[in-house]
């Protein structure tokens, strides 16, 4: 394998990174490429997409809420990996450095005069609706670049427990367009759980709603409250259809797998069967087994 073959690898890794894993990942593909510097700069664009899709999540110096770096946040790109991204709760702009994990360089940025009231409006229910569904999660309501009539909502909601050999996110988004009364989303779910196994759960939820014309034209705090309703009301569903389907998993799809038991309806004294000899022991011991 070449060294740009051995890099595409990498890359390959990285994007399929667990939550909360990358750096892990990261550190055992120095070992295929051996060497630093053309890793890093070999996987800075697999590094780029991660994060950008995976919503990573920064506090920024002075400010306290989290921010999310994500494609729609994006409103510059520099040299040698960095772009600068904007945080709207805090209407602040920073540069974040995909390799090292850092933010820096924040400066104000004031928000566009003609959005901002619906944009705040939305703000404000979402984090009423982080706060009673989430645990730790993080929001981003964010005017679209396309029109003064066009947001974005971001939420990611991060469970890392390594001592427990498992980790999680979820992560949704939203395109409201008050120009065709259009609510487009989806719901992200990456699950991995390792624990003397390798096991990982990765889904993707489309929404899509109409907005009624009563909710347009209602003032941005009632209307924004309306569509966090809607919303809540579809990942209710979806999050029922999952806890559904993983009963049915439990119950059915694994026990199907395998025999709960042996045909003896005895189970199996497994560091006995260890110390048996294939011969005589084995032989006289025909009976565990199902024999005469």
């Amino acid at each position: 394998m070449n060294a740009a073959e051995r890099i595409e690898a990498a890359s390959s890794f990285l994007l399929q990174s667990p939550p909360g894993e990358i750096n892990d990942v990261l550190n055992d593909v120095r070992n295929i490429i051996s060497d630093d510097d053309s890793l890093h700069e070999g996987v800075l664009p697999a590094l780029k997409e991660y994060n950008l899709t995976q919503f990573m999540t920064w506090i920024l110096p002075n400010v306290s809420p989290q921010s999310i770096v994500s494609d729609a946040a994006r409103i510059e790109a520099t040299e040698g990996g960095q772009e600068r991204f904007i945080d709207p709760r805090s209407k602040t702009s920073f540069l974040f450095d995909h390799l090292s994990l850092e933010a820096s360089s924040s400066q104000p940025a004031e928000p566009d005069a003609d959005s901002e009231p619906f944009r705040a409006a939305l703000e404000k229910a979402t984090l009423a609706y982080l706060e009673a569904h989430f645990h730790d999660g993080v929001a981003s309501i964010l005017s679209s670049k396309q029109s003064t009539n066009h947001f974005v909502i971001q939420v990611v909601a991060n469970k890392y427990n390594p001592s427990n050999y498992w980790s999680g996110r979820w992560r949704s988004e939203y395109n409201i367009n008050l120009n065709d009364n259009t609510v487009a989303g989806k719901v992200l779910v990456n699950i991995h759980y390792y624990e003397q196994g390798n096991v990982q759960l990765s889904t993707t939820h489309n929404i899509s709603l109409s907005l009624p014309a009563a909710i347009v034209t209602s003032s941005p705090t009632a209307s924004a409250s309306k569509i966090l309703a809607l919303i809540e009301d579809e990942e209710g569903k979806y999050q029922t259809s999952l806890n559904d389907t993983y009963q049915e998993m439990g119950e059915k799809t694994f026990k199907g797998l395998r025999r709960a038991l042996p045909l003896t309806r005895q189970k199996i004294d497994w560091d006995k069967v260890l110390g048996y000899k294939l011969g005589a022991e084995l032989a006289s011991s025909k009976g565990l087994f199902g024999g005469s």
